[in-house]
C-alpha cells in the first residue's frame, strides 16, 4: 500500500507553474453603491489532466486579464497548477459570479483553442475544463467582527 502511495505522490505535478498578483488593485465602480465582492474560483482540466506549463499560464492569465478589463470584473491572483487554476475576482454587484465565472471558462476554452490547440491533442482532451468550477466567497472580515459590529447597533 505505501508504494502505491508514493507511486501516486511522484505522477502527481508540483505546483504552480505560474502566479500572477495585481501590482495595485483595479478600481471598480457602481453608481450609488460602495462593495467588496471577492470570489476564489477553481477550475480544473478536464479529467485532471496536467497541461499547463508557465508560459501557457502566463499566456492565459494575460488573455483573462484583458477580459475581465473589458467586462467590468478584476483578477486580482491567478495560481496555474498543471491541472487546475485558481484565481481571486472582484465583481460589481450588477455581475453574477456564475457570469464572471462563465466569461473566464468560455474565453479560456477558446483562447488556448486558437493558440494552443496542440496542447490539448498531446494531452489526449477534446475540451480544456470540467464541466464545473468552485466558486467561495472571501473578503477582509470575519464573521466575528461582523456579529459584533452587528450587536453594537443593538
Amino acid at each position: 500500500m505505501d508504494s502505491f502511495k508514493s507511486s501516486l505522490r511522484r505522477l502527481r505535478l508540483l505546483p504552480p507553474v505560474y502566479r500572477y498578483r495585481a501590482p495595485l488593485p483595479v478600481r471598480l465602480k457602481a453608481a450609488h453603491a460602495s462593495f467588496e465582492l471577492n470570489h476564489h474560483l477553481v477550475f480544473a482540466t478536464c479529467q485532471r489532466t496536467g497541461v499547463f506549463t508557465s508560459g501557457f499560464g502566463q499566456a492565459l492569465s494575460a488573455y483573462w486579464l484583458r477580459v475581465a478589463t473589458k467586462r467590468d470584473f478584476a483578477i486580482d491572483q491567478i495560481s496555474v497548477v498543471p491541472d487546475h487554476v485558481h484565481l481571486m475576482v472582484r465583481i460589481v454587484p450588477k455581475m453574477s459570479i456564475e457570469g464572471c465565472t462563465f466569461l473566464l471558462l468560455n474565453n479560456g476554452q477558446h483562447f488556448i483553442g486558437q493558440n494552443f490547440p496542440q496542447a490539448l491533442v498531446q494531452a489526449g482532451i477534446n475540451q480544456l475544463w470540467e464541466g464545473s468550477a468552485y466558486a467561495g466567497t472571501c473578503g477582509e472580515l470575519t464573521t466575528a467582527l461582523i456579529k459584533s459590529w452587528l450587536s453594537e447597533r443593538e
